[in-house]
């Protein structure tokens, strides 16, 4: 390398070190009053710790700034750390999710809430609800639907009972990759993974392993810890859990749909304000006479509200009694909605609103 060369590089990381400097500086400065804020809640009793909406809210303005060269995805990856750290100064939020360590499911939760958080892992959706009513979670994180395979029924009927609310969502797209002891898939004679995500590489298996048993198990995280201590044995996983648990990766991005994604939900105790750009989602409890679909559909065709999701669930209060779960573009106080939702109850026995929250960033 010449001289001029090198004094060049020299001066630029002299410039990456002051801006370095910089950039720590107003972190620390942005630090300081968050946690002005921080006091300030506490001595208001009915302020709230902490807000998805706003948080949100810092999101899109980060995206709308953004004018390169780091993509959108990098600069809200930074964003939600800073805003984690800062908030954990405080007192970091304790957040329950499907566990055991390594499933998508804690990916989505450091995903949506940043790394300075006490994650939980539970063993089921119905332990997650269940320590986030308790008060023992801050939040929950709970996959509610796949691109590929649909709904996830178990969060869904969690609603018909439980009080809370969803406070979010975020959009994870998934992977799978087969990983084993071995270094052959000649070599194994048997691989575990969860039932939705066998689903999701049907085809793939079919191609390349038809004659290796499939088994099903509660999460592929437990498929991966099935694997690690079994010789002739594989998971289907995400990719971190391969360094988690000491497993070789053999086939990359198995799933069959390349677009493949879960949306998980974020729920809690609070009941948003709007963020600017909100969904609604609803339960309605059906009554039984023709046309009710006709009757629920309609007040949103009037008013001009966009329904992006419909699902019907077995009531379970009796013999082929249903109640439909429906998502929808706006909050609840928006007038266009609020209005749908008082036609709607002309014609249902129940419609409970199961949150208004910010769009997944």
């Amino acid at each position: 390398m010449s001289q001029k060369n090198s004094a060049d590089l020299t001066q630029l990381r002299d410039q990456i070190d002051a801006i370095d400097t910089k950039i720590q500086s107003l972190i620390a400065e942005r630090a300081g009053i968050a946690g002005l804020v921080a006091a300030s809640k506490r001595h208001n009793k009915s302020a709230v710790y902490y807000r998805p909406e706003r948080e949100s809210q810092v999101l899109r303005a980060v995206k709308a700034r953004n004018q390169g060269p780091l993509s959108d995805e990098v600069l809200v990856r930074l964003f939600r750390e800073i805003m984690s750290a800062c908030l954990a100064q405080q007192k970091p939020l304790k957040i329950a999710f499907l566990g055991p360590e390594g499933t998508f499911s804690e990916m989505a939760t450091y995903r949506y809430f940043g790394h300075s958080v006490q994650a939980m892992p539970e063993s089921s959706i119905d332990q997650v609800f269940t320590e986030v009513e308790a008060g023992v979670a801050d939040f929950g994180v709970v996959p509610v639907e796949n691109s590929t395979e649909g709904a996830v029924n178990n969060t869904l009927d969690m609603f018909m009972s439980s009080p809370l609310k969803i406070c979010g969502e975020i959009d994870l797209p998934i992977h799978h990759y087969l990983m084993s002891k071995q270094q052959r898939l000649d070599d194994i004679k048997i691989i575990y993974s969860h039932r939705q995500t066998l689903a999701q590489c049907r085809g793939w298996l079919k191609s390349n392993a038809p004659d290796i048993e499939t088994v099903a198990v509660s999460s592929n995280a437990e498929a991966a810890r099935r694997a690690a201590y079994s010789e002739h044995a594989a998971a289907i996983a995400g990719q971190t859990t391969a360094a988690l648990y000491g497993l070789h990766i053999l086939h990359q991005q198995i799933e069959d749909q390349a677009d493949n994604a879960t949306r998980f939900l974020i729920i809690g105790n609070q009941l948003l304000a709007a963020s600017g750009d909100d969904k609604t989602s609803l339960m309605i409890a059906a009554k039984d006479e023709p046309g009710l679909l006709y009757h629920i559909l309609r007040p949103m065709n009037e008013q001009g509200v966009t329904m992006t999701r419909i699902e019907s669930r077995p009531s379970k209060r009796k013999r082929w009694d249903y109640v439909f779960f429906i998502d929808m573009i706006g909050h609840v106080d928006d007038k266009p909605i609020a209005a749908t939702l008082r036609e709607i109850q002309r014609f249902t026995q129940q419609v409970k609103v199961l949150g208004s929250y910010p769009k997944s960033v």
